[in-house]
């Protein structure tokens, strides 16, 4: 029997579901994580007051601005030949894609820290370095000693290495493309150059900008590196304090939080980078996780 307009509709009660094992899992996870602060805070071997004493050192801040210069330098040597390497694998020239497959491959298969002392021994190998026609004159030379200094070495071992990765980073994002929009563009009378700027190129940054700014955050720790060719970046300085003060842990733990601090003014700027190129996707972005949270105890309060 269908009801009548006089007859009440029956309230229910929407019960939400129980999840028990995320209540555990999270049970769990804060109670790791209260053990752990409570270890840091109260353990009298990590020395808080020497660490923060030393962070705003004259040398640290030297190191920290010398890691800074680094990393946007072999950052800006990466992403040009990653681009250039980029595109001549695309070339329909068997040299020219050769050439580009070939420096991909050697500075992807070897270390960053047997290249980085290659170059800072270079001299070793060519004591002059010379620039001229093969086989013919030459219009400049000098010492190797006096052009390789520590750091040139340091650009080119990590500017030069950066450029195989971000050559694939470039190239995948290019192919993220769909053709068919580079097709209809040269229909519509738009020259080469037009269309990688205004169709292709907006579109792929999309795909490169992400792993861009991983490999910009990796890039800034793996500075690190360059201590070993005496370069006075932020872990060679502290270093340097610590072989006189024997202070190891706090100074690790002030270079730990520089390190901590740099990564995440990328990583917001990366969000807002992503945010720009992201412009007319309709897809949904992806929420932070406090927004994620907020949102579901705005769900769970809901009758």
């Amino acid at each position: 029997m269908k009801p009548t307009d006089t007859q009440a509709s029956p309230v229910l009660k929407v019960v939400p579901v129980r999840r028990y094992g995320q209540w555990l899992t999270t049970a769990v996870l804060l109670g790791l994580g209260a053990l752990a602060v409570r270890s840091i805070l109260t353990n009298p071997r990590f020395q808080w007051d020497v660490a923060f004493g030393y962070f705003l050192n004259a040398e640290v801040l030297d190191g920290l601005l010398t890691t800074i210069w680094l990393t946007l330098v072999a950052m800006a040597v990466g992403i040009v030949m990653g681009v250039l390497m980029a595109i001549g694998r695309r070339s329909d020239n068997p040299v020219v894609s050769g050439a580009a497959a070939l420096y991909i491959g050697f500075f992807r298969g070897t270390p960053l820290l047997v290249q980085l002392i290659f170059w800072f021994n270079l001299a070793a190998l060519y004591p002059v370095l010379s620039i001229g026609i093969p086989f013919g004159p030459t219009f400049a030379s000098g010492s190797a000693n006096v052009l390789i200094t520590p750091m040139v070495a340091a650009i080119l071992g990590l500017g030069l290495n950066e450029g195989a990765y971000m050559s694939e980073i470039v190239r995948a994002g290019l192919q993220s493309v769909d053709p068919g929009q580079t097709q209809a563009a040269q229909a519509l009378g738009m020259r080469k150059g037009q269309v990688f700027r205004r169709i292709v190129l907006p579109q792929a940054m999309r795909v490169i900008i992400p792993p861009t700014g991983n490999e910009t955050i990796a890039m800034l720790k793996t500075t690190s590196l360059v201590s070993v060719i005496a370069i006075p970046e932020i872990l060679f300085q502290v270093q340097a304090i610590y072989s006189r003060t024997y202070e190891v842990i706090p100074l690790l733990i002030t270079v730990s939080l520089w390190y901590l601090i740099l990564t995440t003014v990328l990583t917001i700027g990366q969000m807002y980078l992503e945010r720009h190129f992201r412009r007319g996707d309709l897809r949904t972005p992806q929420r932070s996780f406090l927004a994620v949270f907020l949102a579901r105890r705005t769900e769970q309060e809901q009758p």
